[in-house]
């Protein structure tokens, strides 16, 4: 999915290394103002995942493009999305 780009823009044959891509996304989160040992490749499959269930995504989906073989394993994901959703004290004023 991620391929090498010169600095001329011509796109390369060979996929980055996930240290590769590891190093963009902290790169990206300390331009951001974040705090770019929070962060890496993993980050962007989690945060893909976080909103897809968020948004209502079908966990079949969610699975298809993750490649995740068990519902236990996107479970994870999805928990994070829902925590505050239907919350018990969501009425509390």
């Amino acid at each position: 999915m991620f391929r090498r780009i010169s600095k001329g823009g011509r796109l390369g044959e060979d996929a980055l290394t996930a240290e590769a891509v590891a190093l963009v996304v902290k790169a990206d989160a300390e331009r951001a103002g974040l705090r770019p040992e929070e962060f890496g490749g993993h980050s962007l499959r989690s945060g893909f995942l976080t909103s897809g269930a968020d948004a209502g995504a079908s966990a079949f989906k969610l699975m298809e493009v993750s490649r995740h073989k068990s519902f236990d394993a996107l479970r994870g994901y999805v928990r994070r999305a829902e925590l505050l959703k239907d919350h018990a004290g969501e009425t509390f004023l």
